[in-house]
């Protein structure tokens, strides 16, 4: 989230889409309800299904699922057109002024300028800012230091216009072809959201609220960044009551992505090496951007201090062995060659080449996608390690359904089940969507031989090292030099964890006040972390999460001066207990708040900083005639309506493309209907279909309040209140087939086919799409092969991601579980 569960309440208008979080977020959908509640905010809610997030909504539209870019870009355009533009925001605070260089393309024919069909892939040159001044032949790539730019907004080749051209084709008409949602709604929706922006008033403030059903499409990366740009347009980003505000699954899926819990990061965001990183020079002038604006305008570029951010990691990572002389140890880190996102990972063990894998707490087979896949890849491994609190369908792989008793003959798959602690059961940090890092303590003890996750961890590390003194091995010295400075080796305390992930002085540092840092003490924050090796940061987003006044993260302080939701002493926010990001763009240019009443940071002439009630995101004493631009993260110092280089891989501005599968050629290009740059995998259980082969109807898959993942299937009281899975259909297809509820159905894609009982529903109604009748229907995600004796004979067993294909996104590498094509019938 750029602002905060809580900072919801703050909001005049509310855009729910591709989330349900009256039933997936229950506790959290409280604050969209003060905010209808005490300022009469408006809530839009957009969905394949009407939900219970849908009944509490002013306006609900029903959409084609996989079409949300299409929908949203279609907002963008009437906000253009209806003169519904944040006007001194999108001029001061974002690209739309800068110019584009002569020779890119839009994508009319569905292709944006440099695409080789040969290699599936995009030249990304014309994707990029004119410099102010022309450049020669042989000028360096990247982003020219001195940009070209027109204010007035009218050059043809500002990104302002570029954008107003290229959504242009995004009318009311073409939005209804592509999304199913007639003319007359959108345009009502449209007026209503925009509406914060007649006439120029710049005091409201709106939110975007979204969920997994934005990030699991084949552009799912550029649904959310639609989603951002329209903020931008609209001067959103920033402010209390505004922002793209994503709603995390689990308690610690923003944690584990904070800490790398993704194949192409390290800790802190920070880019992984690759083999042409030859050294460490190479590699951070490779992931260290430099300033890129007009002369006139500033840039903090605050992503130009990574050498002192992967310095002071590579010394939390070695310790002692890193060394200037030795590059801080940088070549012990390894080096990607190749994707190893999650669908990657499981082809490349059906292909053979992954031989074993740990899988702790994530349940691979129910996953999916193309469970089948998993299942038959984990078949190939030669060992498989399993910690979890039950018997999961991953560890009982080879009694999924349809396994005979010769085929588990034939399985030599080692497999080693680790119990678990549950959450309950072991201390550290959940750190939730809005960015809190909040320190837990241990409810109860681990029962029997239960471990703790870290202690098994430290174990398996501690002997996998003693392995290597003894036996030796190709490179052993990352494994032998890695640093392990905690009390008790083997059952490390995560508050040691914790110590070392904010940061410690390794020398006495001074900083510009004489404020004085001695040797092995906490860093105050992330601006003490130095490149010469004085110090040590295990990710320099938490620094300042434990510092020399203690666990900032336990905090409980329920003081909360301004009123809007802040809570500034209550647990600790990353970066630098910042409860809403960008925040200088809740002032005008001048450094006065759009809204006075809302007022978040603004410039105190007197004091010659700026000062609020949150901590400004922002160098403080940059008064507002230097005009340093808010999205400090950037290195133009402003927000991207215009995406340069190689920001994503498929353009930048989104444009709608199609599922992979799909009911309708794409209705903005026949020629060109998906996502080109997306590579389809290509085993021979990697199946797609397509509506010539009968799969005519959309599935989609949610999950529901009253189980969680796949874990509650175990617990008596949940599967008493959902017992079975079941189909959710519409009534008019369970008419068309003769079907009543409680009848048997059977939902087949091109993988496989999936049995449960139908629900008829009115929720869900049949679309027009481009002209043709269209049906889509819902299954939940949580039921599969184990479970309680509750089960038995309800359910076919199968989990429902047999039926997902092995699709894409080429940004984040998310599966596409939303929008794919079956065919349903009486079982």
């Amino acid at each position: 989230m750029t602002n905060g569960w809580i900072d919801i309440k703050n909001t005049d208008m509310m855009l729910i889409m591709g989330g349900n979080p009256a039933e997936n977020h229950p506790c959290g959908f409280k604050w969209p309800i003060e905010a209808k509640l005490h300022r009469n905010a408006k809530m839009i809610v957009v969905d394949p299904r009407f939900t219970r997030t849908a009944a509490a909504a002013d306006l609900f539209l029903q959409i084609r699922a996989g079409t949300d870019i299409a929908f949203l870009g279609g907002l963008i355009s009437y906000a253009i057109e209806h003169d519904r533009v944040a006007k001194d925001y999108v001029v001061h605070f974002t690209n739309a002024a800068f110019i584009v260089k002569d020779g890119f393309k839009l994508p009319e024919d569905g292709l944006f300028s440099g695409f080789d069909p040969a290699t599936q892939a995009y030249n990304k040159s014309s994707w990029n800012y004119e410099a102010s001044a022309p450049t020669g032949p042989n000028a360096p790539a990247g982003l020219p230091p001195d940009v070209a730019y027109d204010e007035s907004l009218q050059h043809p080749r500002c990104v302002f216009q570029l954008l107003k051209k290229h959504y242009s084709r995004y009318t009311p008409e073409m939005v209804e072809r592509i999304t199913g949602i007639p003319k007359d709604q959108f345009l009502k929706a449209a007026d209503l959201f925009t509406s914060i922006r007649t006439n120029g008033d710049m005091t409201k403030a709106a939110t975007i609220i979204y969920a997994v059903g934005w990030t699991q499409h084949t552009f799912g990366t550029q649904i959310i960044r639609t989603a951002a740009m329209l903020q931008l347009v609209l001067g959103n980003v920033g402010r209390s009551g505004g922002g793209v505000n994503a709603l995390r699954g689990h308690a610690n899926i923003q944690g584990a992505t904070d800490m790398a819990g993704v194949f192409d990061l390290l800790p802190g965001y920070l880019k992984m090496p690759n083999p042409d990183d030859v050294d460490l020079s190479t590699y951070l002038k490779r992931i260290t951007p430099t300033v890129s604006k007009p002369s006139t305008w500033d840039s903090y570029n605050y992503w130009s201090n990574t050498p002192k951010f992967a310095v002071s990691f590579l010394k939390a990572m070695f310790g002692d062995a890193a060394t200037k002389g030795n590059d801080w140890a940088f070549h012990y880190l390894p080096k990607i060659d190749r994707n190893h996102s999650w669908a990657h990972i499981w082809d490349d063990m059906y292909a053979g080449t992954i031989k074993g894998m740990f899988a702790i707490g994530m349940n691979g087979v129910q996953i999916g996608p193309n469970s089948r896949k998993n299942i038959d890849a984990l078949k190939k491994a030669d060992w498989l390690v399993v910690g979890e609190i039950y018997p999961d369908e991953t560890s009982d792989f080879w009694r999924a359904p349809g396994t005979t008793a010769d085929e588990m003959k034939q399985i030599q798959t080692t497999v080693y089940r680790l119990a678990c602690a549950g959450f309950a059961e072991k201390d550290g940090t959940f750190v939730n969507s809005a960015r809190w890092l909040q320190w837990k303590n241990v409810a109860l003890p681990t029962p029997g031989d239960v471990r703790l996750d870290q202690d098994i961890l430290a174990q398996i590390f501690l002997n996998v090292r003693a392995l290597y003194q003894q036996e030796g091995g190709k490179f052993p010295d990352p494994i032998l030099n890695a640093r392990w400075p905690y009390t008790q080796p083997e059952n490390p305390a995560l508050a040691e964890v914790a110590r070392e992930i904010n940061g410690q002085a390794l020398a006495d540092l001074t900083d510009a006040t004489g404020q004085t840092v001695k040797a092995g003490q906490q860093l105050p924050g992330f601006a003490w972390l130095k490149d010469d090796g004085t110090t040590l940061c295990g990710n320099w987003l938490y620094s300042g999460s434990w510092t020399e006044a203690g666990n900032q993260m336990a905090r409980r302080g329920t003081d909360d001066p301004s009123g809007l939701g802040v809570y500034p002493n209550w647990g600790w926010s990353w970066p630098a207990n910042r409860r809403v990001m960008y925040n200088r763009a809740s002032s005008d240019p001048a450094g006065k708040p759009w809204d006075p009443s809302r007022r978040q940071i603004w410039w105190n002439g007197a004091a010659g900083r700026w000062v609020g009630v949150d901590v400004p995101d922002f160098k403080v004493d940059s008064k507002p005639s230097d005009r340093m631009g808010p999205f400090i993260m950037n290195p133009e110092g402003v927000g991207r309506l215009f995406a340069p280089l190689a920001a994503f891989a498929e353009g930048p501005f989104p444009e709608h493309y199609e599922p992979i599968e799909s009911p309708v050629a794409n209705p903005l290009h026949p020629a060109q209907s998906n996502n080109p740059v997306v590579r389809k995998m290509k085993t021979e259980l990697d199946k797609y279909g397509s509506i010539d082969e009968g799969y005519a109807v959309v599935c989609t898959t949610y999950r529901l309040t009253e189980h969680y993942h796949f874990w509650t299937k175990h617990n008596p009281m949940n599967v008493q209140l959902v017992p079975e899975p079941f189909i959710e259909i519409p009534v008019e297809l369970a008419d068309e087939l003769g079907v009543k509820g409680g009848e048997r159905l059977k939902v087949s894609s091109a993988r496989a086919s999936y049995v449960a009982k139908a629900m008829v529903t009115r929720r869900i109604k049949p679309m027009l799409i481009d002209g043709k009748k269209t049906y889509q229907i819902g299954i939940p995600i949580h039921w599969g092969y184990r479970g309680i004796a509750e089960e038995e004979g309800r359910t076919a067993l199968d989990p429902v991601n047999l039926l997902s294909p092995t699709a894409i996104d080429p940004n984040a590498f998310t599966p596409e579980y939303k929008g794919f094509l079956v065919k349903i019938e009486r079982a």
